[in-house]
Parts: structure tokens; C-alpha cells; sequence
């Protein structure tokens, strides 16, 4: 399906590779927040599915709720109203089959490499030697074997987020979930790290739903994009990305690359814009007060 045949918010049920179920279905979901000024609404029935292996990203503008979608997928918090099945079993709180990357440093600063690869194998209880062993395999899939025995503060913030990404991997979830992973790096650490995550996903058969703003890294990872509109987020559209799978950052210089780049822009673009307008005529009523 090429970007021009993207579906609405309707029909994002049937939005899956042929043949295939869905591994997370997200069904009807809305948040609601109380604050000084009112009731807010940041999400509202947002309605769609991520198939086994799939690597689905959730795009849109600042403020539209996105990262909000991420916190109730992960069970962080909870629903107003909706659904989140995984595997078909209802999601309320923190999920054993729910893996999760924050935008945040996370990684702990008093343990090495291995130790924090390690942690939620410990946390599960699995015997030292074998948790040493399975969070070595993941260190060494991420590219940081030769580091195991380093602590946070001697790597690179692109290093820091690749044992974040490990940790994450190593008591196998069926799905992961990202926030914003590559935020803080600079463009050229992010599509490097994005080939690795490109690379672990073909190697695992990983199933991923990625959050993030930048289109480019969108484009570049997913197989498809799913666009948020402004405040309160909806999926204002859903789109297929038909570039050859294994993907490199190569392909960022491709004509098709960019026709995407360009159509999913001219979505968010508008969404942007309103976001704004809202922003400053909120801003100028708050000075009239």
C-alpha cells in the first residue's frame, strides 16, 4: 500500500499485512486529565493493531498525546476509557509480554554494562550464571560486547541507550515499546543506532511499536506509520512504508525515501500548525487574565 492509499481512523482494523493477527490490539482509547484550568483531553478512541513482528510507529506533533498512548500500552497508567490486549489477554498495569525503552536516561549508574543488562533477569530470580550468560548474548547484540564490564558514565549517550534497548530485550517481550529512543542523539548517531534496531528486529523477529516526532526515523524503521492529529491525539491517518526490507540508512537518500518524508510532513505540518495556533492564543489569554 503506498502512502496515498493510507486508511482513515475507521478502518484501522482491517490496517494489517495480509493474513496476519494482531499481537497488540488497541481498541477505543481515551484520556482524559483533570487540571486547573478543566478537564483535558488527550487522547480520544484511538483505535489500532501491531502484528507479530511488525515494526508500527506512532508519529505526530508535541502535545498530541502520543507518549501518553505509550504509558497506557506499557500499564503505567491507566485508561479513561478503551481497551489494550496483548497476545488477546487484557493489559491493567505492567505486562510480563511488555518491554520498555524511555527517551529518559535509564540505565543505573552503580552497575556495569552487564549488571544493568542483567537486572530484570535478577529481579525475575533466574540463577546468576545463567542471567550473566543471557544478558551477554543481548550486550553482544546490541554491539557493546568489549563494554560489559564498563559503567554508564565512561559511554556515549548512543552506547547509554543501546543497554537500554538490551535490558529491555533480555527477558524476551513480545513486544517492545520505545519513546522517543533516539531523541537526545545527534542525527548521525540516531540513524546508525536505528540500523541496529533495524538489525535486531530482523534478527529477533521482534514486534515493536515506536514513538517519535522525527519523520525521517519513522520512515527509515517502520513498515507502517500511523499519524496522531493535535490535542486530543486521534489517528488521523495510517500508511504503509513499501521500501525492500533488510533496510539500511542508505536508503535515506532515495527518491522513494523522501516522497514519503515529504507526504507524511504534509500531515503533520498541519497538525503542527494548529498545535501552535492553540499554544498562542492560550499564551494570549492567559496574558489578558
Amino acid at each position: 500500500m503506498r502512502l496515498s492509499d493510507a486508511v482513515p481512523n475507521a478502518s484501522l482494523a482491517s490496517a494489517l499485512p495480509a493474513g496476519a493477527r494482531p499481537l497488540l490490539l488497541v481498541e477505543g482509547l481515551s484520556k482524559n486529565f483533570e487540571t486547573p484550568e478543566g478537564v483535558v483531553a488527550a487522547v480520544d478512541v484511538v483505535s489500532f493493531q501491531v502484528a507479530k513482528g511488525e515494526l508500527v510507529a506512532l508519529i505526530g506533533p508535541s502535545g498530541c498525546g502520543k507518549s501518553t498512548v505509550f504509558s497506557i500500552i506499557g500499564g503505567l497508567i491507566a485508561a479513561s476509557a478503551g481497551r489494550v490486549l496483548v497476545d488477546g489477554e487484557a493489559v491493567a498495569g505492567p505486562h510480563a509480554a511488555i518491554g520498555m525503552v524511555f527517551q529518559e536516561e535509564s540505565t543505573l549508574p552503580w552497575r556495569t554494562v552487564l549488571d544493568n543488562v542483567a537486572f530484570p533477569l535478577e529481579i525475575q530470580g533466574m540463577r546468576r550464571k545463567q542471567r550473566l550468560e543471557t544478558a551477554m548474548h543481548f550486550v553482544e547484540l546490541v554491539g557493546l560486547d568489549g563494554f560489559e564490564r564498563r559503567y554508564p558514565s565512561e559511554l556515549s549517550g548512543g552506547m547509554r541507550q543501546r543497554v537500554s534497548i538490551a535490558r529491555a530485550l533480555a527477558f524476551r517481550p513480545k513486544i517492545l515499546l520505545m519513546d522517543e529512543p533516539f531523541a537526545s542523539l545527534d542525527e548521525q548517531t540516531r540513524l546508525l543506532l536505528g540500523d541496529k534496531v533495524l538489525q535486531i528486529q530482523q534478527e529477533l523477529g521482534q514486534t515493536i511499536l515506536l514513538i517519535t516526532h522525527n519523520i525521517t526515523e519513522a520512515v527509515q524503521l517502520s513498515d507502517r506509520i500511523l499519524v496522531m492529529s493535535y490535542r486530543p491525539g486521534r489517528i488521523k491517518r495510517a500508511a504503509a512504508i513499501d521500501l525492500p526490507r533488510p533496510r539500511t540508512s542508505e536508503i535515506v537518500s532515495s527518491a522513494a525515501f523522501g516522497r514519503y518524508v515529504a507526504e507524511i510532513w504534509g500531515d503533520l505540518r498541519e497538525e503542527a500548525s494548529r498545535g501552535m495556533r492553540e499554544q498562542e492564543m492560550h499564551a494570549r489569554s492567559g496574558r489578558g487574565a
